[in-house]
């Protein structure tokens, strides 16, 4: 890996679009050694007007044209997932680090290009799975790890959402559940960020698989998936994601269990992390998030960049795990 020969990193943000609105690139302007120095969307306008709202010097409605400035020494890739691909190659070609956001990409062979481009070219490869350094995910992480619900035996994910406003609108203004777009729907776009999860506390998952299916009709990619998984750690898991149930259904809900007690907490719809133990009263404890929900990833980017010590914790390689285990789940569907 090529050493970052610079002692500030200077992002250049390709799809300035909403997720850059206060999740991701704001927190690149509040990190020591870290700033914002150009923007790019396909609508110059749009790009313009991002920039000039968040103060960044330069905008661009050329991808080309901003990994391509001599200012900008890495690129944040925040565009739909059918791009990641071919926005990774120019940018490590360029020979600059890479941050991509979630999914990594639409398939687990476009990860693995992905990687293999960034190794080639001797650059980083970071994805936006921000619950790996949020602190309420880290605080089961080390429960886990001290022991306080002794051996995990499993974990279940439930996700019940109500069918989306926007799910009637065209799959052109709606990626999230186009396909050939977005790799699936709402489960590659939400569930990604359990599996992800998972992977960091249980270790890689070694078996997996499920089923699939569109029950509404609404929409081109499917709308529930069930699985099952196991890890290499030992754990086994399951999953139910349905994005179509009534209100009275809607539930966010992952549950360890160990052979002592249990954690229980939400992914989504709140940040309490409940401790139940055998003969122990209840714990719950209760977090607050960063203003700008990536700060700590980001932090943990710039910081491996700047050679400061320790290590970001979502990588390709980490990623390109998360989009093999989606496929097996809804490999069905797609057959």
């Amino acid at each position: 890996m090529k050493k970052f020969n610079s002692s500030q990193v200077n992002w250049g943000v390709i799809g300035a679009g909403s997720v850059c609105e206060k999740k991701s690139a704001p927190a690149m302007n509040k990190i020591a050694g870290s700033s914002v120095v150009a923007v790019m969307r396909r609508n110059a306008d749009k790009a313009k007007d991002y920039a000039e709202r968040h103060g960044v010097p330069k905008w661009y409605a050329d991808a080309d044209a901003l990994i391509n400035d001599p200012e900008v020494n890495a690129v944040y890739i925040a565009t739909p997932p059918d791009s990641h691909l071919e926005l990774t190659r120019k940018a490590a070609n360029a020979g600059k680090p890479v941050y991509v956001e979630k999914p990594m990409a639409r398939n687990h062979a476009e990860c693995l290009e992905m990687i293999k481009i960034c190794e080639e070219a001797g650059v980083p490869l970071f994805v936006a799975y921000y619950r790996r350094t949020l602190p309420n995910f880290l605080k089961v992480k080390s429960l886990i790890e001290e022991g306080a619900i002794g051996e995990p035996r499993y974990v279940s994910v439930v996700i019940n959402q109500a069918k989306n406003p926007d799910v009637k609108e065209s799959t052109v203004t709606n990626w999230r559940i186009d396909p050939a777009i977005a790799g699936g729907g709402y489960f590659y776009d939400l569930g990604s960020h359990q599996l992800d999860y998972f992977d960091f506390l249980f270790r890689p998952m070694k078996e997996v698989n499920g089923v699939a299916a569109n029950q509404s009709g609404e929409y081109p990619a499917e709308d529930i998936v069930l699985g099952n998984f196991s890890f290499e750690s030992g754990v086994l898991g399951t999953g139910n994601w349905c994005y179509t149930t009534g209100e009275t259904s809607q539930k966010d809900e992952i549950v360890i269990i160990g052979n002592q007690g249990e954690i229980k907490f939400p992914c989504f719809w709140g940040t309490s992390v409940t401790l139940k133990r055998d003969g122990k009263k209840d714990e719950i404890f209760q977090f607050e998030m960063p203003e700008n929900i990536q700060f700590f990833l980001i932090q943990s980017i710039v910081d491996e960049l700047l050679g400061k010590g320790g290590k970001c914790p979502s990588t390709g390689i980490s990623a390109a795990r998360t989009n093999w285990a989606m496929e097996q789940m809804i490999k069905n569907f797609n057959n």
